[in-house]
């Protein structure tokens, strides 16, 4: 069975290159980009890859480009790949061997491996399971940050083995940029959530216990140690940002 490669992208000339010479073996690449400016369709045209065009607006995230993107292609299966990640040919073969079974899940989770300050974390630490692989008509992609993809059927998690390699390897500068940006958008998703000092308190708490124990960045020295400052500060930009909204909007009521 054939499978169809999907990348959203917007000014992703970076990794671009090396993310389609990585796919060039599927069947299908389908580019599907968000108006960049720089020479991202340059590089996909090379490639010969299929490219559709969503329109950008004052859009910030990639999730309300996904369900067009994905609906570009021409393949009962596709796989979503952002413009800075890796498959492997072990991935790849592993994909192609799994759709011919009988019992083949409709979604299936692949485990991603980070980077962060210039090394790859700990394996560990990068079981990032994304849910990229799935059927083009069985996919529901929410339209908010960080949304997880609804899928008709049953869903299935690939062996930690099979990996997607993530080449960004942003800046602290960029990472905290990042986080205002991301954290603005999951306000949306999150504003029924009855926050207060409690969670401004156990939430970044545990988001470091989490990094920093639980997935094992206690044994890279200092990176390991910003990392996990890094994702317990993502929890109070959060909570503090909904807390914000919802004591001013009781201000302007009075």
């Amino acid at each position: 069975m054939p499978i169809s490669v999907v990348i959203n992208t917007y000014n992703a000339e970076k990794h671009l290159a090396k993310v389609l010479d990585a796919v060039k073996d599927f069947d299908e690449i389908v580019v599907c980009d968000m108006e960049s400016t720089d020479d991202t369709i340059g590089i996909a045209k090379q490639y010969g890859c299929k490219i559709a065009t969503f329109p950008k607006g004052n859009i910030t995230i990639v999730e309300p480009a996904r369900n067009f993107a994905i609906q570009q292609a021409s393949n009962e299966w596709v796989l979503v790949v952002d413009a800075d990640e890796i498959i492997t040919p072990e991935l790849r073969q592993y994909l192609y061997d799994i759709i011919k079974s009988p019992d083949c899940p409709t979604g299936i989770f692949i485990s991603r491996l980070n980077m962060f300050l210039g090394r790859y974390s700990s394996k560990k630490s990068s079981n990032d399971y994304q849910l990229r692989f799935m059927k083009r008509d069985k996919v529901d992609w929410p339209h908010t940050i960080h949304s997880v993809p609804r899928i008709d059927g049953p869903v299935d998690k690939a062996p930690s083995k099979y990996k997607m390699l993530h080449l960004a390897d942003e800046t602290i500068y960029q990472i905290v940029n990042k986080a205002n940006i991301y954290s603005d958008n999951e306000v949306v998703k999150k504003m029924h959530k009855n926050y207060g000092c409690w969670a401004l308190f156990y939430r970044p708490l545990w988001r470091f216990f989490r990094t920093y124990i639980i997935k094992g960045e206690i044994l890279r020295g200092k990176r390991g140690l910003i990392r996990a400052y890094m994702d317990a500060n993502y929890q109070v930009y959060v909570v503090s940002k909904i807390i914000e909204k919802k004591l001013r909007s009781q201000d302007e009521r009075k």
